[in-house]
């Protein structure tokens, strides 16, 4: 089980049992109070019980793909491209053109919201914090989630 928050468009920290970890876009950056401060740009990383890969993209900007419980979050906030062969559970994005192309159960929005509603013609539901069990407990069809 794992939760996610956010207290800005930019940030997502994902919280389990053994960690939190906070995931910064406009920086690149992940931060989980580690000795080494914190870890930024690409590069595959094991904080806790999380499996991270971060992904370089063509404008130098990081995707990260977080595996926790055979659960994939994938953390890309406005990036469009290098989406191919991604597979994401969860998406955290403010990309439409993303969702479309990775078809995620689970859509964290970090943007626009209500264009994201208007063009998706779908629903989006507010909460301080998104309590994921496991991959069975992700909705069937897709939802948009507001974290504040």
């Amino acid at each position: 089980m794992f939760e996610l928050e956010s207290k800005n468009q930019d940030e997502i920290t994902i919280s389990t049992k053994k960690t939190t970890i906070r995931f910064n876009i406009a920086n690149a950056t992940i931060d989980a109070n580690l000795p080494v401060g914190k870890i930024e740009g690409p590069g595959e990383f094991e904080i806790g019980d999380a499996a991270i890969r971060g992904i370089a993209t063509t404008s130098g900007k990081t995707i990260y793909d977080v595996e926790i419980g055979g659960i994939h979050i994938a953390i890309i906030g406005e990036i469009e491209e290098n989406l191919d062969d991604y597979v994401a559970d969860i998406l955290c994005t403010s990309s439409v053109r993303a969702i479309r192309e990775l078809e995620p159960k689970l859509i964290i929005a970090m943007g626009n919201v209500d264009g994201m509603v208007a063009d998706l013609k779908l629903t989006a539901r507010t909460e301080k914090k998104c309590k994921i069990k496991n991959l069975d407990s992700l909705p069937a069809s897709k939802e948009i989630v507001v974290l504040n």
